[in-house]
Formats: C-alpha cells, structure tokens, sequence
C-alpha cells in the first residue's frame, strides 16, 4: 500500500473538515496553529525544499469546482489539485508504486515523450523499470530519496538528482529511505543515427550543474542544463529553468520543439497560444509544437520548472 504522508496535526485538521461545516472556534483553531507555523500542508502539497511534490488524497464533497485545468488545441495545464488519489496509475513490475501520467504520445499534439510523476513507497520500486529497449529515460527527483542501479554501479538519489538512462540500459530502481520517493520519470523512443554513438549513463545533481545565463537577461533568466548542447548523441534534452521576480521570456517563442514543463517552485503567467494562463509550484504545462509561448514571473520568490524538449534530429517525413 502507499505510504501516507506524515504531517503535524494535520490528522485532526482533516477530522475536522470531514465532519462537516466548521464552527467559529474550530476555524480559529486552525488558524492560530497554521499562523504559528505548527501545520503543514496535509492533502494539498509535499514540499522538498525547492522542489513541489503533489500528496494526492481527494478533496472534500463541500469544495467547489474552481481549479484552472484546460486542454487546448495547442497546450494543455494541468494544475496541483488535478492530481488526486484517483487519477493515478499503476504499472508492471513497480511494486509499491502509483504514479501520475502528465503527458503521453498524442496524434496532433505532443507525439514525442511520455511523462510520470512516481510516488514509491518505502520500500517499493522495480528490477524491471523499463520493458521496451528501444526507449530511454530520463529522472529527476523531487522528495525522498532511492537507489539506483545502473550496469552494477549503485547511485543514491536526492532531491534534486538527474539521471539519464540509454535506451537498452539494464537499471533498476528502489525506495531506500523511510518517506515516499517522488520523482519525474521522462520516456522517449531513441532516434539512432548512423554514426553516432549511443550516449552514456550520466547521473548528477542538479547543484553540481552551472547555470547559463541568457543573452542580455542580466542573470534574471538561466538554465541549468543536464546535457551538453553540442552533444548530438542526445535526442532530448531535460533542464531546470529559473527566473528571478520579474524577469520575462521577452518575445512568442514558436518552434518545433514540444515541451512538458513542471513548476517547481514559485507562480507565473504564461502566454499560451494567445492565452494568459496563471501557473504555481505544482502545475503542469504540456506544449505542442508550435505553441507560441511566453512568459511573466511576478514573483515574490524565483519561479522554476522542469523542462523536457525534443532537439538534434531531422523532422520525419
């Protein structure tokens, strides 16, 4: 069974919403307990420092449907509260295991990358990960820790870790701590090409990565980038974006690139196929290709998210 999160008070906060509408003194309660900073998030959110992690549960019959989500012709968001306990998925082989599917191959949208959000629970994980040897994979944890193994050589896992993992790469991965390990686990079908090497396992963390600073941004726009650009083994590429408060993507990118893009930390406003959409920590954006894209960080804080894109390799005909 999954692991529930732990949390301070919470248990008696949720009794309280459950029994029904609450009265003065119980708001008071709770209110005095989340001002003095004794309450943590308990349904809505799992936070590992910088990096959002959704805790799932279900939301009460009293609340009303106000969430963001939207699939579009050119993008889709999926916000926080749309990842509940029953929209996730189970897969072969993953023991202890649920996980949230944000994107998948779709004819006339985003056709390259599949994207889970895994939550293994102590304890659980796989010896048979990945049952296609012609896909590569990618992972990019975001709460708890795990071990992986990949040719024998064991990697400990934090928040904040990246692994990339070569189509045919025997792997196997494990919850080796006492919390839930959730992590983002991007699958791609490896476009080979004659006389290019395979590219090689590579396992970082995401502090041991430089930022690159975008032309005439003055540091107000980076990314951290988990493969060299001018590696053409790779046929996607996975990086963390960040933007300090106020910066902004100053123009409509429109490529061929499709995008999956997962807000760590922080809140925006996209502009999304001449839409203003308003994104937080926990949300997720699926681009197609050609979605015209841009963006406004309002701030307080930086705003951060995973990005996943397709490069390097000729259109198919």
């Amino acid at each position: 069974m999954i692991a529930k999160a732990k949390v301070r008070d919470a248990d008696k906060d949720l009794q309280m919403f459950e029994k029904g509408p609450l009265s003065f003194t119980e708001v008071d309660e709770i209110q005095s307990r989340l001002n003095s900073g004794t309450v943590e998030a308990s349904k809505e959110t799992c936070m590992s420092g910088k990096y959002f992690a959704p805790a799932g549960g279900h939301p009460p019959q009293q609340q009303l449907l106000t969430d963001r989500a939207i699939f579009k012709e050119a993008y889709a968001v999926m916000p926080k509260g749309t990842m509940q306990d029953i929209v996730t998925s189970f897969l072969p082989f993953w023991n202890d295991t649920r996980l949230w599917v944000l994107a998948r191959p779709l004819s006339g949208f985003a056709e390259t990358f599949s994207q889970y959000l895994m939550d293994v629970a102590p304890g659980g994980g796989s010896d048979r990960p990945e049952l296609d040897e012609k896909v590569e994979g990618a992972i990019f944890v975001v709460s708890g820790g795990g071990t992986l193994r990949v040719d024998e050589i064991d990697y400990v896992l934090r928040p904040g870790s990246f692994a990339f993992l070569p189509a045919g790469a025997a792997w196997s991965l494990k919850n080796s701590g006492q919390e839930n390990f959730k992590f983002h686990w991007f699958r791609k079908q490896y476009e080979a090409v004659d006389g290019i090497d395979h590219p090689d396992v590579i396992v970082t963390h995401e502090d041991d990565v430089a930022p690159f600073s975008m032309p005439d941004t003055a540091d107000n726009w980076s990314v951290k980038r988990f493969v060299d650009l001018d590696d053409m083994r790779h046929d996607m590429h996975i990086n963390v974006v960040t933007f300090e408060p106020g910066a902004v993507i100053p123009f409509l990118e429109t490529h061929v690139m499709e995008h999956g893009l997962y807000v760590l930390e922080g809140k925006a406003v996209y502009r999304l196929n001449g839409d203003w959409v308003e994104v937080e920590a926990g949300d997720y954006m699926w681009l197609r290709a050609f979605c015209p894209q841009a963006c406004y960080a309002g701030g307080p804080g930086k705003f951060r998210y995973l990005l996943y894109k397709n490069v390097n390799r000729h259109m198919p005909l």
